[in-house]
């Protein structure tokens, strides 16, 4: 569990509220049904026509991550390589095809497997680097829709303060709907750019923070088993692969 994004999310929620209570406002004021509606169901309605099924599906899935982020340990993937090169070096590369089946991660698996099998080290690079720039660019994409939330949010409250303007134009002469349209007007408008700044886009930019940690990583698999086909020291293998702990 990320506990400084819960943290976060909470926060921000209380500071607002607290903020319209201390001025002496009411909370009942700035819950809105209706500005949520158009807000809310504006901007998803956006994002779902700029993207296909398939990134509007995974961007709705990686919302998780923000509050249970996959496990990313870069130390433990440079005592696994370190740990396959003594192997190794002392019963060749065949040694390493018991240690496949206890792989939980299909890449890994993947390439341990090409590993084992003799591929060549430039090979065995192009092939794996190649699914890790796939699977970037897909999470990336995903991460995104959150992105464009943003973009689209303040505008769609926008939107919703001329509607409930509209609304109010409509009833001059009935003073006691003039509240209402008048509430809907603004607090669409506060909907609009909190949904944002608050969540939006601190989500889109907390992904793709996750996705770089996970390539960042698969880089330095990559990086230990093309050493080890290229039958490189483990210690040497070891100290290379430290270098990637600054970046994470």
């Amino acid at each position: 569990m990320d506990w400084i994004s819960i943290a976060g999310v909470v926060l921000g929620i209380v500071a607002i509220v607290g903020g319209q209570v201390l001025e002496g406002g009411h909370v009942g004021s700035i819950i809105q049904v209706t500005a949520f509606i158009i807000v809310i169901g504006g901007t998803m309605g956006a994002i779902m026509l700029q993207s296909s099924v398939a990134v509007f599906v995974q961007g709705i899935k990686m919302i998780r991550w923000v509050f249970v982020p996959p496990r990313v340990n870069p130390t433990d993937a440079i005592g696994q390589v370190v740990e396959w090169s003594y192997l190794s070096r002392k019963g060749g590369l065949l040694a390493l095809e018991p240690v496949i089946q206890d792989l939980e991660d299909p890449f890994v698996r993947k390439g341990l497997q090409m590993l084992v099998d003799g591929a060549e080290p430039d090979y065995l690079r192009e092939g794996l680097e190649l699914e890790v720039n796939t699977y970037e660019e897909e999470r990336r994409a995903a991460a995104k829709v959150w992105e464009s939330a943003g973009g689209y949010a303040p505008t769609i409250g926008i939107l919703g303060a001329v509607l409930g303007l509209i609304h109010v134009m409509e009833n001059l002469s009935d003073p006691s709907k003039l509240g209402g349209g008048i509430a809907v007007a603004f607090v669409a408008t506060i909907y609009g750019v909190g949904s944002a700044n608050l969540f939006f886009l601190p989500i889109s930019n907390k992904l793709k923070h996750l996705v770089q940690q996970q390539v960042t990583v698969k880089l330095l698999l990559i990086d230990g088993l093309v050493a080890i086909a290229n039958g490189e020291n483990p210690r040497v293998i070891e100290n290379r692969l430290q270098g990637y702990l600054s970046q994470h």
